[in-house]
């Protein structure tokens, strides 16, 4: 028996790998300068991306989306959803690029865009940018860690202005590996608040996995009582730091090994590639498909193909789920 055989066969028969998550106007723009920022934790990368974002053009933050591209196109892709960065440092350039880029390949690949609120949604300025991307984007995006103290304004501004516009959210949650999270069980109740059921994704929910077995599986309950989604992105999170909290044993992803069979659908992504958040990963599906189902132990071939596939155009929209 071969599995990897079986379960590539099985991708071409479902019509190509889904990438449900990635940043491609980020993509390749590790330097030998910017290396050393690598090693930060992630907020302070959230302000170390500045300097290069000061200093991108358009036509280098296409460059760089399209090289990408063409790299998941080679890999036989279907659909890809990216966010884009939106704020007073970038301004309007990676929403140029990617009307361009969307232009350019929408006969070739489904691409759906999500703004990325790197700068928040509360604070004036960044409001602006968020308000000047809706219009173009096909996903909601949010960081509600951004704005911290005000993580529930920032999920009902995201909620309300999805629901207006009649749009998916996906919404980075519960990225930092701690029992003191509890952002997604937060999204999971404002789902249900505003009716968006079915149409809200949580992204990471690392977290999670350090919870207790009781508290993770209620959350699982309601989950499925909002319909919330999940995107799990293995490689960007795997790496986590250990620390010296007291947690029940687990790795640092998401716990698709429990969710799937409880009928909560998760979906995968690249995430970062090759830039100061993630300098060796290079956007290989495979491999990161292998890092999921090994750091969590899941070797059902046909729900890693849901997970690879079908439940992609789930989490982006392109299916009903």
């Amino acid at each position: 028996m071969n599995p990897r055989k079986i379960f590539i066969e099985k991708i071409r028969e479902n019509g190509g790998w889904v990438n449900a998550h990635t940043h491609l106007d980020r993509a390749y723009t590790l330097t030998n300068d910017n290396f050393k920022y690598s090693y930060f934790p992630l907020k302070k990368k959230w302000y170390l991306v500045d300097e290069m974002k000061r200093l991108a053009t358009e036509d280098d933050i296409y460059f760089r989306m399209e090289k990408a591209l063409e790299f998941f196109l080679i890999q036989g892709t279907q659909a890809i959803c990216t966010f884009i960065d939106v704020d007073e440092i970038i301004e309007d350039r990676a929403l140029k690029a990617a009307k361009k880029l969307k232009d350019n390949y929408e006969n070739y690949i489904k691409i759906r865009f999500a703004n990325q609120v790197l700068k928040g949604v509360l604070n004036k300025r960044s409001k602006y940018w968020f308000d000047k991307s809706i219009d173009f984007v096909d996903i909601i995006g949010g960081l509600p860690a951004k704005d911290y103290g005000n993580e529930e304004k920032h999920i009902d501004l995201l909620l309300k202005t999805a629901k207006i516009n009649g749009k998916f959210v996906h919404v980075h949650v519960d990225q930092f590996n701690t029992s003191e999270e509890k952002e997604t069980e937060q999204l999971a109740k404002k789902t249900i608040e505003y009716g968006m059921q079915g149409k809200v994704v949580a992204i990471h929910s690392v977290s999670l996995a350090a919870h207790k077995k009781n508290y993770r599986y209620n959350i699982y309950q309601l989950m499925k009582k909002a319909r919330l989604m999940v995107i799990s992105c293995p490689i960007a999170w795997i790496d986590h730091i250990r620390n010296e909290k007291f947690s029940p044993n687990h790795n640092s992803i998401t716990p698709v090994d429990e969710m799937m069979p409880e009928g909560i659908i998760v979906a995968f992504g690249t995430d970062n590639i090759c830039d100061i958040y993630k300098p060796f990963s290079d956007g290989n599906l495979w491999i990161e498909l292998r890092f999921l189902l090994e750091a969590c132990h899941y070797y059902d071939i046909d729900q890693l193909v849901k997970i690879a596939t079908i439940n992609g155009l789930k989490v982006l929209g392109i299916l009903n789920s």
